[in-house]
């Protein structure tokens, strides 16, 4: 009965602001009144694990005392936080890095020099592990180059399930027949219908929480390779701006940033130059 009252229960217009401001403020995300259903399907979740009497109680907990609970903002953060992904999502990006992108990489940074990249909102890891595994068969045919990947996203659950790198077979339906031969290791209990990562590639991909609107970023400087995929169509024109002018500061010229097919830098001012769909060269 508890659980039918807590379904059924709104949260009330100020209590929705207060916390759509949060996300905004902390994320860049933008949650306008049409979202207001989502809120209360996700902190359900939150309610559920902190033994609240329900939604309404929320906002008295996490904004106590006048102040924010940091640990339970991390949770707040994780549950509304939207982690679509999937293997070889846009799989032009990746043409273009085998084609073009990787080679003109190489020459730009020197054939001892391990290129340096960046999955920015990786999610679940579906993205940085593509890359991985993409390289690593490129790497194998040309033998000239060393990579290294870094995935970050601001949702520390979805990092801990990238770091564990299992995945349903549903999930894996992208990934070339082959590519799932070498790099992803079947399940014991076939019943379980999982696969997970090789060791060889995720010893390829490191993880850390970074959130994008919230410089600086524990992240090197001088990368190769930026991707930040169908995450800025989130934020508003200004935050955009902001988070794509850091991720420039952190590209080296001749690198390249690659933005989601959907998205655009019209407007934006930004050190980079177009050379494919979503594939800008930082000059």
């Amino acid at each position: 009965m508890a659980d039918e009252g807590l379904t059924s229960e709104r949260l009330n217009n100020q209590d929705f602001r207060r916390l759509a401001d949060f996300i905004q403020d902390n994320t860049g995300i933008r949650l306008p009144p049409s979202k207001k259903v989502l809120m209360e399907g996700r902190l359900r979740r939150r309610v559920r694990a902190l033994g609240l009497g329900g939604l309404g109680d929320y906002c008295g907990y996490l904004f106590a005392a006048g102040g924010v609970q940091q640990q339970e903002a991390v949770h707040f953060i994780d549950v509304m936080t939207t982690n679509k992904t999937d293997f070889f999502r846009e799989p032009n990006h990746f043409e273009f890095l085998v084609d073009h992108g990787v080679a003109e990489l190489i020459a730009g940074g020197g054939p001892d020099r391990a290129l340096r990249i960046w999955s920015a909102a990786c999610s679940i890891g579906a993205e940085p592990y593509t890359l991985a595994m993409v390289l690593e068969d490129l790497r194998r045919d040309r033998g000239d180059f060393r990579f290294e990947i870094l995935g970050t996203d601001i949702s520390t659950e979805v990092l801990q399930k990238a770091a564990l790198a299992i995945y349903s077979d549903d999930m894996i339906k992208p990934v070339p027949p082959e590519m799932r031969r070498r790099y992803l290791l079947r399940a014991k209990d076939r019943d379980r219908h999982e696969v997970r990562i090789a060791p060889e590639i995720r010893k390829l991909v490191r993880f850390g929480r970074v959130n994008l609107v919230q410089p600086p970023f524990n992240v090197p400087t001088g990368m190769d390779l930026i991707l930040c995929r169908n995450l800025l169509i989130y934020f508003d024109k200004p935050t955009q701006e902001k988070v794509l002018r850091h991720l420039c500061d952190h590209l080296r010229p001749g690198g390249y940033l690659i933005i989601g097919h959907s998205e655009s830098l019209a407007g934006i001012k930004l050190p980079v130059t177009p050379v494919a769909s979503g594939v800008f060269l930082r000059s």
